[in-house]
């Protein structure tokens, strides 16, 4: 990571990830139209689980996000003993907050679907799912954190293959236990969510596989552990700010379905629809991301100025590249994306007008999304967090909440491009101000 030209370190570091990433795609979306085959409540209800899902995301990413930052920075500064530190604790960390989630799957699914609608279907197919993912949480927390600790030491290669075999198994069960195919009984939503936990527990397995016999830099044991205040302090400097960065997303999502429901639930379903499609877009520049964090974050330990520059510049260029042809289809292809999803007259009344609208905000958020990521790397999560709570909580949604009473719900989807700008406009802000701070005078 100190030697390598840039074009191709970042290639070899983000391509195998990137297309796992569209793996993780397509199986999101594989598995939504599956359960769009059930009828219209099954994916309302799977589209209000979303927000539960991305919040474990978050805790699961944004820990990985510290434990990424800190071992990426040891080994650049040929410190293995904290480099270990940070793997066996961020291990302990996952399995902390894969607990607290299972607490919550049983004692709290029902009442998140009641806080959002009185449609009984809808409660009882969403508590179906939720209790099933909440649960059986300990398969994606430790998914996440593996493959964090092999991105770390640039063995993103086996990342594609545990994201991708754990988003094939889920393909392939997906059906099987949705409507009984091959002798199985017929599962409906809850099928969905066993082959979700299927595929995310089959994806651990591996990952751990993997740091144990392919990740020679990094030493796991569990024998004689004990948590380490300073280590796990360190990871949460960072990790934290991204947690809330992350969490704010699930809270947005509650809160713009919460809007959407003084319309219609189909409007909802188109939320959840567009949702899925636009990882097609977004989750190629993530892992364009996970390849980018631990170059940056090794070059800033080692105080390459250079090379931290020519990573980002371009970083933003494939991300800006990708966003074009997101929104392309976007444009051109909204009602034949929809169909996929068994979509209604009305739902393609209401959902193609929204991803046209949406979608132009995307170029935008590519910037934005790599530039996050830089601060992270950087060590000052933080800035990433304010852009964050401005672009979701401050503008998001007051925008929608007034474009909806104003002027209805066609003019809703407004506010993500009005967001997306003045997420850009302190991004850029942002950047200047941490190259002056940390980059410039290396």
């Amino acid at each position: 990571m100190g030697v390598m030209p840039i074009p191709k370190l970042l290639i070899t570091m983000s391509l195998p990830m990137m297309l796992s990433m569209l793996v993780q795609a397509c199986y999101n979306i594989v598995d939504s139209i599956f359960v769009s085959r059930i009828d219209e409540y099954a994916l309302t209800a799977v589209s209000l689980a979303f927000p539960v899902q991305t919040l474990m995301i978050a805790f699961a990413s944004g820990t990985g996000v510290g434990i990424n930052a800190l071992l990426s920075r040891s080994l650049g500064e040929k410190n293995e003993k904290d480099a270990s530190l940070a793997a066996n604790n961020g291990i302990f960390l996952a399995l902390i907050t894969c607990l607290v989630f299972a607490l919550v799957g049983i004692f709290f699914s029902r009442t998140f679907f009641v806080l959002q609608t009185d449609n009984e279907i809808i409660i009882e197919y969403g508590v179906q799912y939720m209790s099933i993912i909440t649960i059986c949480s300990f398969g994606v927390f430790m998914q996440v954190t593996c493959e964090r600790l092999l991105q770390s030491t640039g063995r993103t290669i086996y990342n594609m293959v545990t994201q991708g075999v754990g988003a094939i198994t889920n393909i392939i069960l997906d059906p099987i236990l949705i409507f009984g195919l091959c002798g199985m009984p017929r599962m409906g939503v809850a099928g969905a969510a066993a082959a979700t936990v299927f595929g995310q527990f089959l994806a651990m397995g591996l990952g751990v596989f993997f740091n144990l016999k392919k990740n020679p830099e990094i030493h796991i044991s569990l024998k004689g552990f004990r948590p380490n205040l300073r280590i796990i302090r360190t990871i949460y400097a960072v990790g934290v700010p991204s947690i809330i960065m992350m969490a704010i997303g699930s809270v947005m999502t509650f809160g713009f379905n919460k809007i959407l429901l003084m319309f219609t639930s189909t409007a909802t379903a188109v939320f959840g629809v567009y949702f899925k499609l636009n990882s097609f877009a977004f989750m190629p520049i993530f892992g364009l991301n996970n390849g980018m964090i631990p170059i940056v974050a090794y070059n800033y330990g080692a105080r390459k100025k250079d090379r931290i520059v020519r990573t980002i510049r371009l970083s933003i260029l494939i991300a800006l590249c990708i966003m074009c042809i997101g929104v392309l289809v976007f444009q051109f292809l909204p009602d034949k994306l929809l169909l996929l999803f068994n979509a209604s007259e009305n739902m393609l009344a209401i959902g193609v007008p929204a991803l046209r609208i949406i979608s132009l905000s995307f170029i935008m958020a590519g910037f934005c999304i790599i530039v996050g990521s830089v601060f992270q790397a950087l060590g000052n999560g933080v800035y990433s967090l304010i852009i964050s709570v401005a672009r979701q909580l401050v503008v998001l949604l007051p925008a929608a909440y007034i474009l909806a009473v104003t002027l209805g719900l066609d003019a809703v989807w407004w506010s993500y491009d009005i967001a997306e700008v003045v997420s850009l406009i302190l991004s850029a802000i942002l950047l200047k101000k941490i190259y002056t701070e940390k980059v410039k005078d290396l």
